[in-house]
């Protein structure tokens, strides 16, 4: 049997599929199986995870389902003690299995191991440079507390998880599946201690042509996920509550300032600021990423879009970390 299971939910993904699948061919840790699990691709995704010799990976074909069914189609499958999911866009560096699985091995009480993320865009040609994080992305143990208010973990192709810790919670919910990724941290959190590799070995695609249509599903389903997460939540914990609202809000503002460019977009990311400052006016004052954001609407609020574009894309690159985010959700492709 395999030690760890790779689990790649693929839909129309031949654009990447095999720089993703490479990327997990390449890890210096090699005992390991991959399923990718065709979610009902219109494209020649399947022919192309086919034609790998590796006998390593395995391409099961399935209607569409989304990714949550896919992700759960692929869990049946795997056989490894420890399972760990990568988008069909992603990347990881090559030593992202080993040193996972190390600190796991480091930390027996622990059920899930995470590293950081660095984000690029689809077009970028060379790997970005780490980013340097702030001490919120290095907790470590017990989580659940800072997983209710902000995931830290920002992407479905983060963590390794023991299969216990799988075990124990269940499969992925399809009713929430625009921030699946973040519902499943916080049940996790709630059982299993988690880890740090305080490295960037995930790099996420951020993907173009995302319209706000989409933006508008994730929002009703983070919506769900957030009544859902603070529902299994001890009394203890429920003060948090509006600080998870705010920073949905942050979130949501910096998606529609991201993935349109309509002025009905920029209209709802103000609404959304506009709401997080109701919630937390200090905001204004003593956060520096909000400020980023709050200059980045009235950019593309005041200037013609060509300029506003380039300064927004400037202002993006400056960042030295992630975009915050409270859920990673599934990329809005």
């Amino acid at each position: 049997m395999p030690k760890i299971s790779v689990i790649i939910p693929a839909y129309n993904a031949a654009a990447t599929i095999l720089e993703t699948i490479d990327s997990v061919l390449k890890q210096t840790f090699t005992d390991f199986e991959v399923w990718v699990i065709n979610d009902g691709s219109q494209d020649n995704t399947q022919t192309l995870v086919e034609s790998i010799s590796d006998s390593r990976v395995q391409v099961m074909t399935y209607p569409n389902g989304g990714v949550c069914v896919a992700r759960n189609r692929g869990i049946s499958l795997a056989q490894g003690e420890f399972i760990t999911f990568l988008d069909a866009d992603d990347l990881w560096t090559s030593d992202k299995l080993e040193k996972q699985y190390a600190a796991l091995q480091e930390h027996p009480e622990a059920g899930v191991a995470y590293s950081w993320t660095c984000f690029m865009d689809v077009t970028d040609t060379e790997t970005p440079p780490t980013f340097r994080p702030s001490p919120e992305y290095q907790w470590t143990g017990n989580v659940y507390q800072n997983l209710l208010v902000q995931d830290f973990i920002h992407s479905g192709s983060n963590t390794l998880i023991r299969r216990e810790a799988i075990s124990s919670v269940g499969e992925f919910d399809p009713t929430c599946a625009g921030c699946a990724d973040w519902n499943y941290w916080v049940r996790l959190a709630a059982k299993w201690h988690f880890v740090v590799v305080k490295k960037c070995q995930i790099f996420y695609r951020r993907m173009p042509g995302s319209m706000s249509s989409k933006v508008e599903v994730m929002e009703r389903e983070a919506l769900i996920a957030m009544e859902k997460a603070y529902q299994a939540a001890p009394p203890e914990l429920q003060y948090l509550k509006p600080l998870s609202f705010t920073n949905f809000h942050k979130y949501c503002a910096e998606l529609y300032l991201q993935r349109s460019q309509d002025q009905d977009a920029i209209k709802k990311a103000q609404q959304h600021v506009q709401a997080a400052i109701a919630l937390q006016p200090s905001l204004m004052i003593g956060d520096r990423t909000f400020q980023k954001l709050w200059v980045k609407l009235w950019i593309k609020k005041l200037l013609p879009k060509p300029l506003a574009n380039y300064l927004f894309h400037s202002i993006r690159k400056s960042l030295s970390i992630p975009d915050p985010r409270l859920q990673p959700g599934n990329k809005l492709s």
